[in-house]
């Protein structure tokens, strides 16, 4: 209970700091209609218990998302269901296995996670691009719309994100995800973070 008391706690402040003004509660509660709203940066994964100095593998970290995928779901947000672990995908007889998969009833398409316990590479985002276009291709059900893909990450590089994807993308996202509940000065600073991207956002 205190965890999601911390993390609805978090998710208010930086919800406080957008373009929400104004809505009434009723607004507030309806769903989000765009990846942009529902996919969070960060990711708060404190309660797979892993320590955050801790040498592990990104197996490590699917086989503890599984074995809590309740907390992981309210942690995803809105309209998350579980689809598939490790989705087995090939073609030209190479093999490709995708982390997870799940579909998101707001949005109304399937989102495609691949975990990576380092920095994100240029690489790991053409990986889920190869995915997202796959499941664009050959696995969208009439009336869905195209799938997103988010590379989940201990660190990353905003410039590496921002000149390895296409202007104007809507389709691949990348997070960083943390094993420990943020900080008073952390959130700050998410605060501040959040703040400037909505600034952009508005004078683009």
């Amino acid at each position: 209970m205190e965890r999601q008391i911390n993390t609805f706690s978090y998710e208010r402040l930086l919800a406080s700091h957008g373009n929400r003004a104004g809505l009434t509660d009723t607004e507030k509660r309806e769903p989000k209609k765009t990846p942009e709203d529902i996919i969070r940066d960060p990711y708060v994964l404190e309660f797979l218990g892993l320590e955050q100095a801790a040498s592990f593998y990104e197996s490590d970290i699917e086989q503890a998302l599984i074995d809590h995928m309740q907390k992981f779901l309210l942690e995803l947000g809105r309209g998350f269901s579980f689809v598939a672990r490790q989705k087995h995908i090939n073609f030209d007889g190479r093999h490709f296995h995708i982390d997870l998969v799940f579909y998101n009833y707001v949005l109304k398409c399937f989102v495609l996670i691949d975990l990576k316990t380092g920095d994100l590479t240029h690489q790991d985002i053409g990986q889920m691009q190869m995915y997202v276009n796959y499941y664009t291709r050959e696995l969208m059900n009439e009336g869905d719309n195209p799938p997103i893909g988010i590379v989940l990450c201990s660190d990353k590089s905003d410039a590496v994100v921002k000149y390895t994807l296409p202007e104007g993308n809507t389709q691949i996202f990348t997070s960083k995800y943390k094993l420990y509940l943020p900080t008073e000065e952390e959130l700050k600073q998410e605060i501040e973070a959040e703040h400037r991207a909505l600034d952009v956002r508005v004078t683009e």
